[in-house]
């Protein structure tokens, strides 16, 4: 637990011991104690943290918030919690000044844990797995997909600095109508690189990167499949074409900083007959009938418009069947909670999955989907639409290219999920104050060459003595101490949400304190005390600011 926690920790229980002693000198009357928020105000002027508890215990005591808050404060206890004073605010709120001393072992507490400060032990241990990007293996990834796996990657790191044992998985779809699509654009393809006439169907894929494809079948095996029915044609080509895609896949996400666990194949849920298994454990559930032939799932017991089919009166398992069965392989692989992060346009398949997990035993609450709203590209002020490689959209690796992962990365992350993301281009390889990462890592690069310089002139690096920090007086310095004690709670509070965006809005604000500092106050001063103290302070900014970018899977340059 962090210093700040401790101290919040401390406060809150004695605000509690305070409750407890005013009722039992009969000053407040209530029979049990409420839960009540110990927080940050808004405002600064406000002070440095202002509980609530006398707010939500008026309906109890039958009294005013600000009188029990008054009583309240005379019962307590403020012996070693570095409260300096209080008040009595608004409504009832509580608020504490505290000693600015308080700051001085947070450089210490950084210097200890070093790559681990931030790091809380939130999860315990509890197994997560995160599903992102998930993208269909018949085309090149694109946008939407770069979203999906900036906010998935940096997510499932967010909650391993939270204590959870967390796993990253692709699931693969690998079976189902848009494979029998492919199949027929593959060979629609392979037929007119070899000379005859052939037309896409409408449905299937049209961009130029199974051109490619095939160019590269054809020069590893020629015409030798042109002789074949078309039925085992179109299975050869769907082999070759797949693997090729699931690679290419790999290896763009690998170069966006995002590795797997597990790769999950569709197929294998319909090969190990996991699909037929799941859905007779629904139907002796009592949450399958048959009609027209088919097999449906009584989706409206949860809220969803209509049944669901399941089977089809052919006998072949819709995707959503999959799905389902999917799930179940999830949670029975020992997972405690799994999280999907999906396009907007599924929210509509939200409710009725969560429904089948329970109707198969499962809590609801332990399958949490984040839906995550479109992206738009703009250049020179305008939305680009087109991409001469996918034949529709822009790919991931042509946003690579342009921008490099760093920018596209921490431009994805900036931003709620829920929010429609507008992504400059021109303004992600700016090298100015206005490009967020470009910002952020000229606060780190700035950084290193402070402590570069200091060591050149043969100063000592070694940490701070307590007394040295105290001197760490002016609030430039208190700003940034204290921006740097908030980490381990921001970490918690963004593993909690399921919010990476809320940690790359903190390092903008460390960077932007660290800016403000280093314009109006100098480092390697000849007072040896104080310029300890304040190459104590930039080394502590500089593993912060490096701890959460890692987290973001955004690099730290030293130099710039």
């Amino acid at each position: 637990m962090s210093l700040y926690e401790n101290m919040k920790d401390l406060i809150i229980r004695r605000l509690e011991e305070a409750a407890y002693a005013a009722r039992e000198a009969g000053e407040l009357v209530f029979e049990t104690l409420p839960r009540f928020v110990l927080e940050e105000p808004r405002e600064r002027t406000h002070g440095d943290l202002a509980a609530n508890l006398a707010m939500v215990l008026a309906r109890q005591a039958r009294r005013s918030p600000r009188d029990i808050a008054a009583v309240l404060g005379k019962h307590m206890d403020t012996a070693g919690t570095w409260i300096e004073a209080s008040e009595v605010a608004g409504a009832g709120f509580m608020n504490f000044r505290l000693d600015p001393l308080w700051l001085t072992g947070v450089i210490a507490e950084v210097t200890r844990a070093g790559e681990g400060y931030g790091q809380v032990d939130l999860g315990k241990g509890q197994k997560i797995q995160v599903e992102f990007v998930s993208a269909n293996p018949t085309g090149l990834l694109h946008m939407g997909n770069a979203r999906g796996a900036a906010l998935g990657d940096s997510l499932a790191s967010l909650l391993t600095a939270a204590g959870y044992e967390v796993s990253r998985e692709f699931y693969i779809n690998d079976a189902g109508n848009q494979i029998q699509q492919f199949a027929l654009s593959l060979e629609a393809r392979y037929l007119q690189q070899l000379g005859q006439d052939a037309l896409l169907p409408e449905e299937g894929y049209h961009g130029e990167d199974l051109i490619e494809t095939i160019e590269g079948l054809i020069a590893k095996d020629g015409d030798r499949y042109l002789a074949l029915e078309p039925e085992l044609r179109r299975e050869f080509l769907v082999r070759y074409a797949l693997t090729e895609k699931v690679e290419n896949i790999k290896e763009t996400l690998l170069r966006f900083g995002v590795e797997y666990d597990v790769w999950f194949s569709e197929q294998s849920l319909h090969d190990s007959g996991a699909i037929r298994s799941c859905v007779e454990e629904l139907e002796k559930k009592g949450y399958i009938y048959e009609k027209e032939g088919a097999l449906w799932l009584k989706s409206t017991a949860w809220g969803d418009e209509k049944d669901e089919v399941v089977i089809r009166s052919n006998g072949t398992p819709t995707y959503f069947a999959g799905d389902i069965a999917y799930h179940r392989d999830k949670f029975e692989r020992g997972f405690q909670k799994v999280i999907n992060i999906w396009g907007a346009d599924h929210h509509g398949h939200v409710a009725r999955l969560k429904g089948a997990a329970a109707a198969l035993g499962y809590n609801k609450d332990n399958l949490q989907v984040i839906l995550m709203q479109f992206v738009r590209l703009i250049q020179d002020g305008e939305v680009v639409k087109m991409s001469k490689r996918s034949g529709k959209y822009i790919t991931l690796r042509e946003l690579m290219d342009e921008v490099g992962k760093d920018a596209a990365r921490f431009f994805f992350n900036l931003r709620d999920p829920d929010s429609t993301v507008d992504f400059d281009l021109d303004l992600a390889i700016a090298q100015s104050a206005d490009n967020p990462v470009y910002y952020v890592q000229y606060a780190h690069a700035r950084l290193c060459s402070i402590l570069r310089q200091a060591e050149e002139l043969g100063y000592s690096l070694t940490p701070p003595d307590e007394e040295e920090v105290k001197r760490l007086s002016c609030p430039e310095e208190r700003d940034l101490l204290k921006k740097i004690a908030d980490l381990p709670e921001e970490v918690g509070a963004a593993a909690t949400l399921m919010e990476p965006h809320r940690l790359a809005r903190y390092v903008l604000d460390l960077a932007a304190l660290f800016h403000t500092f280093y314009n109006s106050q100098r480092v390697l001063v000849k007072d040896e005390g104080l310029r300890r103290a304040r190459l104590g302070l930039v080394g502590a900014v500089r593993q912060c600011i490096c701890n959460v970018l890692g987290i973001l899977g955004v690099s730290a340059p030293e130099k710039m």
